[in-house]
């Protein structure tokens, strides 16, 4: 290259340097430019990500529809190896269906056509809310049965409902479970108007060729894990269990305090998972064939109260159409209600006490108690009325042992004498004693007879009261539920014997009762110092048991030693013990002849203290 080459290269860079300065964009054209360029690359880079998710779903989609019609075929395949001919049964979308009356709600769902619920309208919870038997999955029946080398469940299938037929009194639903054309297994739930029952009925139709020939027996598996509805779960427990009715034979029942399974070895005619308050009974038309009922507790469980099942077995045959005819009862545990049932013994669910207690409930205590219901009163007052018309109908008994403590008090001098006298001869003594009672006309039982007969009122009424469904959630001054304990101090810890909590009706029982004490051992003279402590620490040892019972209960003895203080005081203005003494010196004037069986008596005490004084 010569000078003037390098002259003209020089001048074209020069030229191209200045160009480019001159033709450069301004900030506000760069940062213009840049947006636009971030732009356009986040459009890009979206549009990519869009069409990859867009073709990742396509992708997707084919797959998931290239699977499908596998897993379907799959699946039929599965299904007809566990289930068979009811295969069809065993995929389906579950649906619930209600029937219902005046006096209770029933959910059924087409899953195993299982009652799933069942609400009795007129009753709530200790937290107000519905009372509901065989609640959710709290409880399930299932009818299992071999078929074609395989074991069938209907809980697991899905039966068929054409709906609720019937709109007047009586309301029938049907559901249905089909194992091919013309076979099938019915449910059929039937409910009337102003009933508790719930008609429940099962047929089998041609199935002969789908059941196991060798197949006798269909199992009829019911369980249910009871819900608490009480305010004391601990309560609660203690009245829930299984009972059951022998046919022509007595009602029995599981221990409450158990967890136990029972076989029971002949036909029973119903079963019944009871609660404190109400229970669901499965009745036979005819029989169950020795059934398995078995109850489980856990004490440390808060949800569920107990476990109860019971596991039937129906008879087969192998015919064309067989049918099994049954009902539920789910309702409360009404005295007169269970016993207009068909006479089926149902009422003897209620734990009225047995023998003379029982019947003193049903004849005595229960038809006072419904009479005066009747006036529709406050159960207060309906509790205080049958006091004090059990006071007055016990009057007699009253009299008579008051009475007969007054003449042992005015001779209580003349025993003090004899004990003074005869010292440690405690043979002698009891001779002596027994001979100033026998002139003087006094039978020294005569205070505590009448008091015996008085105990099977007191006994019948600690049976009443806590199964007394009429005063549950029924409130009177502080107690807002007669059927329970009232708290009018919630203590935040556990005493042992005691509890968590201060019921006041309980403090007032366990006074006045002490008061009642101390006014029968002042009338008694008694003088045993140990006997005098038992009679005071007892009341005080109740107090605990009471504490957590029925409130209506501890308001009815309060309510008793009130009246009974009162008669004491009015006693002693009918009662002239100056005439009485006088009358007992007159007795003693007389002639008193000895029978020969307390003649016989008398030789053998005086045998035996000649032979402890020779020893």
């Amino acid at each position: 290259m010569d000078k003037n080459s390098v002259i003209g290269l020089f001048l074209i860079g020069i030229l191209i340097i200045g160009y480019s300065v001159y033709t450069q964009p301004s900030e506000q054209e760069r940062l213009a430019t840049q947006h636009t360029a971030d732009s356009i690359a986040a459009i890009k880079k979206i549009t990519e990500k869009d069409q990859a998710t867009q073709q990742k779903n396509i992708s997707a989609s084919v797959k998931e529809v290239a699977d499908s019609a596998q897993t379907d075929s799959a699946r039929k395949e599965i299904a007809l190896q566990e289930f068979g001919s009811f295969s069809e049964a065993a995929a389906g979308k579950e649906e619930f269906f209600t029937v219902e009356n005046d006096l209770m709600k029933i959910l059924i769902s087409s899953k195993g056509a299982l009652i799933k619920s069942v609400e009795l309208k007129k009753y709530k919870t200790h937290d107000g809310k519905p009372v509901r038997l065989m609640s959710g999955d709290s409880s399930t029946f299932n009818l299992s049965f071999p078929a074609q080398n395989r074991s069938i469940n209907s809980t697991d299938l899905y039966f068929s409902s054409q709906g609720i037929v019937g709109k007047g009194a009586a309301k029938v639903i049907s559901f249905r479970l089909t194992a091919g054309a013309g076979k099938y297994i019915d449910y059929n739930y039937s409910l009337m108007d102003g009933s508790y029952l719930v008609g429940f009925h099962i047929d089998l139709v041609n199935l002969n060729d789908v059941i196991a020939p060798n197949a006798t027996y269909l199992a009829f598996d019911w369980r249910e894990n009871v819900i608490q509805q009480e305010k004391s779960i601990t309560n609660e427990r203690a009245a829930t269990t299984i009972y059951y009715h022998f046919m022509d034979d007595e009602v029995d029942k599981i221990n409450p305090a158990k967890s136990e399974e029972q076989s029971l070895k002949t036909k029973v005619k119903w079963v019944a998972f009871k609660q404190q308050f109400f229970t669901s009974v499965l009745i036979a038309d005819n029989a169950f064939d020795s059934p398995v009922v078995e109850t489980k507790k856990d004490e440390g469980q808060t949800k569920y109260v107990k476990s109860l099942s019971a596991s039937f077995a129906l008879p087969y045959d192998h015919k064309a159409a067989e049918s099994y005819g049954m009902k539920f009862y789910f309702g409360p545990n009404h005295y007169q209600t269970l016993k207009k049932i068909d006479n089926l013994g149902l009422e003897k669910q209620i734990a009225l006490g047995w023998g003379i207690f029982g019947y003193v409930n049903k004849f005595i205590v229960i038809p006072i108690f419904n009479f005066l219901n009747g006036f529709h009163l406050n159960f207060g007052l309906i509790i205080l009325i049958l006091t004090i018309i059990i006071r007055i109908i016990i009057l007699p008994l009253t009299f008579g042992s008051f009475k007969s403590q007054a003449k042992i008090k005015i001779l209580a001098p003349e025993i003090k004498e004899i004990n003074d006298k005869f010292g440690d001869d405690a043979m002698k003594k009891q001779q002596e004693t027994m001979a100033l009672y026998k002139k003087a006309g006094v039978n020294p039982l005569g205070g505590c007879i009448p008091g015996l007969l008085q105990l099977p009122i007191l006994i019948a009424m600690f049976n009443f009261f806590p199964t007394s469904i009429e005063l549950r959630q029924e409130s009177f001054l502080w107690a807002h539920d007669l059927s329970t304990y009232d708290s009018v101090l919630d203590l935040g810890f556990k005493i042992p014997f005691y509890g968590d909590h201060v019921s006041l009706f309980t403090l007032l029982m366990t006074i006045s009762t002490l008061l009642f004490t101390k006014l029968n051992m002042q009338m008694t003279s008694a003088s045993n110092p140990q006997m005098k402590w038992m009679m005071y620490i007892m009341p005080i040892m109740f107090l605990g048991v009471f504490n957590n019972y029925s409130a209506g209960l501890s308001y009815y003895y309060f309510l008793s030693n009130i009246f009974g203080l009162g008669q004491q005081y009015l006693f002693k203005y009918f009662i002239d013990e100056e005439a009485i003494h006088r009358q007992m010196q007159e007795n003693k004037k007389k002639t008193v002849k000895k029978s020969g069986f307390q003649q016989r008596l008398e030789q053998m005490a005086k045998e035996r203290g000649y032979q402890a004084k020779k020893k």
